[in-house]
């Protein structure tokens, strides 16, 4: 049974870091993409970033641009979102998903078949 489980949400003041993890279990991993998602009360769920696991070739949305970074981990099946310089926009329900869709072709909800429960993370100002 695949199961996705996120961890290192929290509450941070703007400016701050955070890294989420999502680890993995039952099943390969290696031929995927890796998608992180946010949703923010009232609002629709919206792409953040994806990360191909075979090379690491990564996508993020605009808003995230040079403030965060997708990572893999092989050995430990798993994968981070560093999040440097948040804003009180980035306040969300963060969850890691897997496609078997191309990175560049990831930034859709419904290109992923697995997803986690989601980890809160809360920038106040």
């Amino acid at each position: 049974q695949v199961q996705l489980v996120e961890s290192g949400g929290g509450s941070v003041q703007a400016g701050g870091s955070l890294r989420l993890s999502c680890s993995t279990s039952g099943g390969t991993f290696s031929g995927y993409t890796m998608g992180w998602f946010r949703q923010a009360p009232g609002k629709e769920r919206e792409f953040v970033a994806a990360i191909a696991w075979s090379d690491g070739t990564s996508n993020y949305v605009d808003s995230v641009k040079g403030r965060f970074i997708i990572f893999r981990d092989n050995a430990k099946t798993a994968v981070y979102l560093r999040m440097n310089s948040l804003k009180p926009e980035d306040t969300a329900v963060y969850s890691c998903a897997a496609s078997t869709s191309r990175v560049e072709r990831a930034a859709r909800v419904g290109a992923y078949a697995y997803w986690g429960q989601g980890t809160q993370v809360t920038v106040a100002s």
